[in-house]
């Protein structure tokens, strides 16, 4: 699947599980490993763990690969490995604290277009 396809499938999966602050990263210039980040938020460990869910079932329904997903048996900060993108999903008081945007840099999906 191509990165843009890949990109909509995600956010979409993420969109209709009501996920909060749903950020794009364009990563190609800063790792090897994976073109974009996405991160986003929910307000529970249940509504993380649905996220993850819906991502992962989503991306495999439309011919995606999903690598990994870890993080679920908390759903404090389940991560969605997708190859090409990796999907943070944090609870609000994780997303504060470790500021992922910072590592990341501050191109976000509007700017590189989602």
């Amino acid at each position: 699947m191509d990165l843009r396809k890949l990109q909509r499938v995600i956010i979409d999966a993420l969109e209709d599980v009501q996920a909060q602050d749903i950020r794009v990263y364009d990563t190609t210039k800063l790792s090897e490993l994976f073109d974009r980040v996405i991160i986003a938020t929910g307000s529970s460990n249940r509504q993380t763990r649905s996220l993850a869910v819906s991502v992962k079932e989503e991306v495999n329904a439309k011919g995606g690969e999903v690598i990994s997903v870890e993080g679920l048996e908390t759903g404090e900060w389940v991560l969605v490995d997708c190859g090409d993108i990796v999907v943070h999903i944090l609870q609000p008081i994780l997303h504060s604290y470790y500021q992922l945007e910072g590592i990341w840099g501050q191109t976000s999906a509007r700017e590189i277009g989602w």
